[in-house]
């Protein structure tokens, strides 16, 4: 199973291909290497970053995604492999052919599952959460009522109001928010990579439609497993001193996220860590595409291990 997540924060980093490893070299002493069938994803952000393009292409032939941040440290581009699935031109061809209605009923499903998976995370802390699991029961086609706000709102002021006074979800400021935005952003690779693998085209989403963005795919599909990411968060922070609230996080907090992506969860066949139950979403979407399947496969309710809600008490 490929999950690791390979982050370059340092500066001045070079990395290369060096006989099927990734080698991260600063000037002339190597720093570090990696096998590629290990690697599940890159992030590069560090200043001064350079990569080789042997490498890019290695990664792109086993569909590794590359994920270049700007200055803000938020993710600006990622490298798409122009090829690799064997049914791809098929997919891609029936995805972009997708009705509306069968959209709207896949984002349906999708908010059902994420309002579940928040329900649950609160109810891992102790924290009422009924309210938001009869929210989940309401969702319609396409969420015309908008309960994904609704239930959003409710969420972030009982997840992270112990945190934060007045906590409020941001993509810029530091503290929580930044740990949440490095987390999504692992999460965001890992969504990008079961993409790539399932022939799907990450820019043909089934509801984000912001001009511009290429992965919009990733963001609609990685929606129910964000609850998963705000869970280690609030763990990491309620472990801080109050001072220690705005601090950086450390190595030991990024591999705590970046372990997100080996959390099993419950599904049609039985526990699964996060990765795999991507790819099995994505092939359910890229089966109802063709018309062999109708609908996308989920975890069964986010049900998390009982080693899980215990380190959440």
């Amino acid at each position: 199973m490929q999950n690791r997540v390979v982050e370059i924060s340092s500066d001045g980093i070079h990395l290369s291909l060096k006989r099927g490893f990734l080698k991260l070299s600063c000037g002339s002493d190597i720093v570090g290497e990696v096998a590629l069938p290990d690697i599940g994803s890159v992030i590069v952000r560090g200043y001064g970053a350079s990569i080789s393009l042997n490498l890019v292409a290695s990664l792109a032939e086993r569909n590794i995604p590359v994920v270049l941040c700007g200055t803000n440290q938020l993710p600006s581009s990622i490298v798409w492999p122009v090829s690799g699935h064997h049914a791809q031109s098929a997919i891609i061809e029936a995805q972009s052919g997708l009705s509306l209605p069968r959209k709207k009923q896949i984002w349906k499903e999708i908010i059902q599952s994420k309002i579940r998976a928040q329900a649950q995370v609160l109810q891992a802390f102790k924290d009422p959460a009924d309210d938001l699991s009869a929210m989940a029961d309401r969702v319609k086609s396409g969420d015309v009522e908008n309960l994904e706000a609704q239930a959003s709102r409710k969420y972030w002021t009982r997840m992270m109001g112990r945190l934060e006074e007045r906590f409020r979800r941001s993509r810029t400021d530091d503290g929580v928010n930044a740990a949440l935005n490095y987390g999504y952003t692992v999460l965001r690779a890992a969504a990008a990579r079961s993409i790539l693998s399932a022939g799907l085209h990450p820019a043909f989403s089934v509801h984000h439609v912001s001009r511009g963005e290429a992965f919009r795919l990733a963001d609609d599909l990685m929606e129910p497993f964000r609850p998963l990411v705000d869970l280690t968060v609030r763990r990491i922070f309620e472990a801080r001193s109050p001072e220690a609230v705005t601090d950086d996080l450390s190595i030991a907090d990024k591999n705590k996220l970046v372990e997100v992506l080996s959390l099993d969860l419950i599904g049609p066949y039985g526990a699964s860590p996060v990765q795999t139950c991507l790819d099995r979403l994505c092939q359910s979407l890229a089966n109802i595409c063709l018309g062999t399947a109708r609908k996308p496969e989920l975890p069964s309710g986010l049900v998390f291990k009982a080693s899980i809600e215990e380190g959440a008490n």
